[in-house]
């Protein structure tokens, strides 16, 4: 193990982030100079918190199976090359999951059951941010050719691990996006502050010199159809994610001025990184409401402060979630507790246990108020509470209500597969859909769910089109369909 005293010696230390007033003046990351390297005067003592356990709960936290103990001690022994080598024996994308992910493995952790965990994704970024200074993160192109064929449909991370296990199988392998840009969500829909995307670009341009061919601005199931696809490759890899958003049909909803989040974080995503958007959706002087109180509604709320929103609100449906872990949600799990994200740092109001019952307009036709009322949840269902209704007042209404599953007109109908009852594509557990040699990863099947489910099921469907076409496989398998690890 690292130090065998660390975890009563040191107590957790996080990065810090830059000073608010400071980065809401722009879209670059909130960590100075990047948060890999803001940790590293701190990260090896922080590494040397991992008791190395006897049965290390963070393994199963992890959907990818990180080996984290295995690397907390490299660090620590200040063998970064030997860390990565660890790391990305279980992770494509660490430099993603160490920004991105909520870390279900750090409420895994043992040393949490009575103290503050490792600080295992800070250590998984800086190990990741060093090895790409340190020249230790190289293209690694296959031995050989097998001359198969490989499509992939979707261009996030579901999609970008496949590509890359499958092209360093030696299959010929190229990635299908219907955006001007390789990138899926990990583009458009991550603002800059979370994720600058010159970490995304660089990692792409390993993946082309590893071979992988990437085609953006081809929308399959249009332009390219999937008989079309299907006679042109060996096997189909289907991560169209779950794209699909969930709406909220009440009075008023047809007002100007209200709009889904991934119509609004693309737009600004994209002027953030130096393009023209026409008709841009903007927040600059506006009683700005977001009605959804995850990750989504937290990255409009950043956004729209740096625009110069005159206020924000963030509603949910949800009752506050407690400080602490719930009784009910008992370690090792991964309590619903009250989190603070850089973005609620920085300005707005969270607002819990209301629901919207009615959009009201001004004589333009354009959203001016919500009307509100507060609900309680009570026998399995949410009842108002008799005389709490309000209006609050809105000229920007986002939804970031979550998905419903993959867009269904086009190439899913076309190619046939069968959904299940939540429209999600049905798999078998080896990824492959109800059509022979299509096979599905990450949101499109499971629905929509964390970055590290995402990887993990790109990685594993990758071993399961590996044996498809070769017979037997080398690639690892992480996790099957029908696995799931102890976290909700």
């Amino acid at each position: 193990m690292a130090d065998p005293k660390g975890f009563l010696k040191y107590d957790r230390e996080v990065a810090q982030r830059r000073p608010v007033e400071e980065r809401v003046q722009d879209w670059a990351e909130v960590y100075p100079d990047g948060v890999g390297r803001a940790l590293l005067p701190i990260i090896s003592t922080q590494a040397g918190r991992c008791m190395d356990c006897g049965i290390p709960f963070c393994h199963q936290g992890c959907p990818l199976g990180n080996i984290i103990p295995e690397w907390n001690d490299l660090v620590w022994r200040d063998d970064w090359e030997g860390a990565i080598e660890r790391l990305h024996a279980t992770n494509n994308f660490p430099e993603f999951t160490g920004r991105l992910c909520p870390a279900p493995c750090e409420t895994a952790c043992v040393l949490g059951i009575n103290q503050d965990p490792v600080t295992i994704k800070n250590v998984e970024v800086s190990i990741i941010d060093r090895a790409w200074e340190s020249g230790y993160v190289r293209p690694q192109p296959p031995e050989w050719l097998s001359g198969r064929t490989v499509a992939v449909v979707g261009s996030g991370p579901a999609g970008l691990a496949a590509a890359q296990q499958l092209t360093r199988a030696g299959h010929t392998v190229a990635v299908y996006e219907r955006s001007d840009k390789i990138g899926g969500l990990l583009r458009y829909g991550i603002p800059e502050f979370k994720m600058e995307k010159k970490h995304l670009d660089r990692r792409l341009d390993q993946m082309r010199r590893e071979g992988t061919v990437f085609r953006a601005g081809v929308d399959v199931g249009s332009e390219l159809t999937a008989d079309s696809l299907r006679d042109r490759y060996d096997a189909v890899v289907l991560a169209v994610g779950a794209t699909a958003p969930r709406d909220l049909s009440i009075p008023g909803r047809d007002l100007d001025g209200i709009h889904q989040a991934m119509d609004y974080l693309p737009q600004s995503n994209r002027t953030a990184l130096g393009e023209e958007v026409e008709g841009q959706v903007l927040a600059t002087d506006k009683d700005v409401v977001i009605i959804g109180g995850g990750d989504t509604g937290a990255d409009c709320l950043g956004t729209a402060t740096r625009q110069g929103a005159r206020s924000v609100t963030q509603l949910e449906i949800m009752p506050e979630p407690p400080d602490q872990r719930p009784a009910g949600q008992p370690w090792p799990t991964y309590p619903m507790t009250f989190r603070v994200s850089s973005a609620h740092e920085e300005a707005g109001d969270r607002v819990y246990s209301v629901s919207t019952q009615e959009f009201l307009g001004d004589e333009d036709g354009h959203v001016s108020a919500l009307r509100l009322v507060e609900v309680r949840f009570e026998n399995g269902r949410f009842e108002e509470v008799e005389g709490s209704e309000r209006e609050i007042p809105a000229q920007l209404v986002l939804f970031a209500m979550g998905f419903v599953g993959p867009e269904q007109p086009g190439l899913v109908e076309q190619l046939g597969v069968d959904l299940d009852e939540r429209g999600n594509i049905v798999r078998d557990t080896a990824y492959m859909t109800s059509v022979s040699g299509v096979f599905v990863a990450g949101d499109a099947g499971r629905g929509q769910s964390l970055i590290v489910w995402a990887i993990a099921e790109g990685r594993a469907a990758a071993s399961a089109v590996d044996e498809y076409l070769t017979g037997s496989t080398t690639l690892p398998y992480p996790i099957k369909p029908t696995e799931r690890p102890l976290v909700v």
